[in-house]
């Protein structure tokens, strides 16, 4: 039985001429090699640099929708997702470079009804470090945190993962659509992926990691085209705490709030890193958006006869490798 899949790839592009003429050919090679009806959507998100002259010039078989001004990692994803024709959807950020056979080790999981993803294992573009693999999450009070990286050498080991990176995950495109793609408060990145997994994951589907498919990463090739290392630190921070107030409710959400208020926000200021304040000053001022957010994700989750919360999903993941072999690493 042919188990391949038909694939779109959606590549963001930010000022990123350079990785594409890199590893822009890698990419075409492996879907070529691997016989599967594949299209290639490049979304060039408000790039300043010739990125868009160079695709048209030396790619014109691919598809480019070009944003006006950079919007951001999830925005640019979700126009990508709106015109992709095939069954699943492969997430590749244009610093990352597909090794051969990159697909052969992933089409079993999309037998599987529940499947909503897979990622690979992602090491450095020279060597054999790994950046990311699978991870297994725990709570620090409620706060979700990602734990060690872990995987397995088994061959038919099916590891679970807390999120499937946006660097390079194989996606059910109509479970995101269903889903309706990334939430775009947590423009212009970080912490976007881990959202739409945990959200996938409350929806009773599940998110796995391949350690047999490899690809390299060029590290900090994509947002050190940002601003300054406090601004970056401040959208990480914001975007963490917007995943939390999406995620959790009730009690739990208000503990969460005074837990963050007592231990991230007051103590950072008070050591003069007042960068925090811009972070938590835009979850209150984004409050609105949020709970329209969870709003809709309710309906959906109702309509999914799914009442799976965060720590729900925490506990089945942890739970999944009590009885495994594994090896656990720190990132």
């Amino acid at each position: 039985m042919d188990l391949r899949k038909s694939v779109s790839v959606i590549i963001p592009n930010y000022n990123g001429k350079h990785l594409l003429q890199e590893y822009l050919p890698h990419t075409l090679a492996v879907l070529t090699s691997s016989g599967i009806v594949n299209e290639i959507i490049i979304v060039d998100d408000g790039s300043t640099d010739d990125s868009v002259a160079f695709i048209r010039a030396h790619f014109p078989q691919l598809a480019l929708i070009i944003n006006p001004v950079n919007k951001g990692f999830s925005y640019s994803c979700n126009r990508g997702l709106a015109i992709a024709r095939y069954e699943l959807t492969l997430l590749l950020n244009s610093d990352v470079k597909l090794t051969p056979g990159y697909f052969d080790h992933q089409w079993k999981y999309f037998l599987r009804w529940d499947t909503f993803g897979v990622m690979g294992r992602i090491i450095d573009m020279e060597g054999d470090h790994i950046q990311d693999a699978a991870r297994l999450p725990k709570f620090s009070g409620f706060k979700l945190k990602t734990d060690r990286f872990f995987y397995s050498e088994a061959e038919n080991a099916r590891l679970y993962t807390l999120y499937l990176s946006g660097a390079n995950a194989l996606i059910s495109t109509d479970k995101m659509r269903q889903m309706g793609g990334f939430c775009e408060l947590f423009s212009p990145f970080y912490c976007e992926d881990m959202e739409l997994s945990m959200r996938a994951w409350r929806l009773k589907w599940k998110c796995y990691y391949e350690h047999n498919a490899i690809c390299r990463h060029q590290v900090s090739a994509s947002t050190k085209n940002y601003k300054t290392e406090k601004w970056v630190k401040s959208i990480y921070f914001r975007n963490r705490y917007y995943f939390h107030a999406v995620h959790l409710d009730g009690s739990a959400l208000l503990a969460w709030y005074v837990q963050i208020t007592l231990i991230d926000l007051l103590p950072r200021i008070l050591t003069g890193q007042t960068w925090i304040w811009t972070s938590y000053r835009e979850l209150l001022a984004h409050r609105a958006d949020i709970k329209k957010f969870k709003q809709k994700m309710n309906q959906l989750f109702e309509k999914n006869e799914s009442r799976v919360t965060i720590f729900n999903v925490v506990n089945k993941i942890r739970r999944s490798v009590k009885d495994k072999s594994y090896i656990r690493f720190k990132p």
